[in-house]
């Protein structure tokens, strides 16, 4: 119930339960973009326009998720992380995996499949340097508040075969269809892979929605952020506006020394080829002169 304190004339509360209209709540969602961020310290986090809002939690979290692009999205940073630079919008993306965004500043093809930056060994550890991702919308287990969250599936969590009920992303819908289930119909647990080496999520059916949760799906479904969240990038969900460096083309390189190389040194030491001509080279005058004694020796004989 708003607290009545905040108007001018009104000194009892409505009777009636109102709830917020979408008209109401697209207002306010234009200003303000909520995400879950996974860490690589095992730790979910919720930001609102960036930042932190709450304590972390830490290992896994209950979700429901309620829309997602039908295709994977692509992302292209042309310089490497670094946390202590002012973070930037990436080079280049793809919500659908085909071509780059209108958006994208830093065009590294006109197609993701003829891009030079989607060939393995193009990025670090012999992968590429376009990285895989999926930004899904989601709802947190037991918030009645009906918020919606963007939550991005980083590629080392989308591929793979499951174990049991326990599946990377693209697995994990597969196998719940596969079980009749509808994704936005079950409450998934999210948590970190403890056999990975590397930061992995793992997805894992909890329960069924309750009939309130499912109308609140329903309900959260119509809202404009909810499609807005899967094709978002975070850096935009975030609010980050700040253009990445256009980084120029490489340049020779220049390499000056006192001595020279030994390969140049040789090479210039040999002597100068001789260019062949078609007519018949002259012949010597020591040739012409042993061609005089043996013509005089034949007409001794």
């Amino acid at each position: 119930m708003s607290n009545i304190t905040i108007f001018k004339q009104q000194t009892t509360p409505a009777v009636s339960q109102r709830e917020q209209s979408d008209f109401a709540k697209s207002l306010v969602s234009s200003n303000v973009t909520r995400r879950i961020q996974a860490n690589i310290n095992g730790t979910f986090k919720r930001l609102v326009n960036g930042e932190q809002i709450g304590n972390a939690k830490r290992g896994e979290i209950n979700l429901i998720i309620i829309n997602a692009l039908p295709k994977v999205s692509r992302t292209f940073y042309a310089e490497n992380y670094d946390p202590t630079k002012e973070a930037t919008l990436p080079d280049c993306w793809s919500n659908q995996g085909d071509r780059p965004e209108p958006a994208a500043s830093n065009k590294q093809s006109e197609s993701c499949v003829e891009c030079p930056q989607n060939i393995k060994g193009s990025g670090d550890n012999g992968g590429r340097a376009c990285r895989y991702q999926r930004r899904i919308a989601v709802l947190v287990e037991g918030d009645t508040s009906g918020d919606v969250y963007q939550f991005n599936v980083p590629a080392k969590s989308l591929f793979g075969k499951g174990d049991g009920n326990v599946h990377p992303f693209e697995s994990y819908v597969k196998f719940l269809a596969a079980n009749g289930e509808s994704v936005d119909n079950v409450v998934t647990n999210v948590s970190f892979d403890l056999n990975a080496d590397t930061m992995q999520l793992v997805f894992t059916p909890l329960r069924n929605t309750t009939d309130e949760e499912y109308l609140m799906v329903r309900e959260s479904q119509k809202r404009p952020e909810t499609k807005a969240y899967t094709v978002l990038t975070v850096a935009q969900t975030d609010k980050v506006t700040k253009q990445p460096k256009q980084l120029e083309a490489a340049k020779p390189k220049v390499v000056a020394a006192e001595e020279p190389d030994d390969e140049i040194e040789a090479a210039d030491s040999a002597p100068a080829p001789t260019k062949r001509t078609g007519k018949k080279a002259p012949v010597s005058t020591e040739k012409a002169k042993l061609d005089d004694v043996i013509d005089a020796w034949g007409k001794e004989d």
